[in-house]
């Protein structure tokens, strides 16, 4: 999906891919006026569904698990840098339900048929934003 924002080409957006290791994730957001992260989760909804959380007032939920061989992921550099008062003013969270998060795995088709709309969620969210200053996906 981070591929499909940046072939957009958009005026002031910075895209960037990432593994997932909190650490990693906090520097990259580092100076940054706002984030969107994108992620493959695992709550148990149905496979394609698309969670979208302001990650600066909401908590991610305990029963969504982005998927991640890191101990310290997107969830715990979320809560760290809100307890360091380090995140960015506007943080979201898109994550895409998946279903077989096995390496080189192709997506299912329905995570596949939510990509345009969770496409159309990240345009929507950096138009929200887009009118002061760059915004990171």
């Amino acid at each position: 999906l981070a591929l499909r924002i940046k072939a957009l080409q958009l005026p002031g957006v910075e895209v960037e891919t990432h593994h997932g290791e909190g650490t990693g994730l906090m520097a990259l957001w580092q100076g940054r006026s706002a984030v969107v992260v994108i992620d493959a989760v695992s709550s148990g909804r149905p496979v394609g569904t698309i969670h979208q959380i302001d990650a600066i007032h909401d908590e991610i939920p305990p029963d969504m698990t982005a998927y991640s061989s890191h101990v310290f992921g997107l969830a715990g550099a979320i809560e760290l840098g809100r307890n360091l008062g380090d995140l960015p003013p506007i943080l979201w969270v898109l994550g895409l339900e998946g279903q077989n998060f096995s390496y080189g795995q192709s997506f299912s088709p329905e995570v596949a048929l939510s990509l345009g709309q969770a496409e159309r969620q990240v345009i929507e969210l950096i138009a929200a934003k887009h009118d002061s200053s760059a915004l990171n996906c």
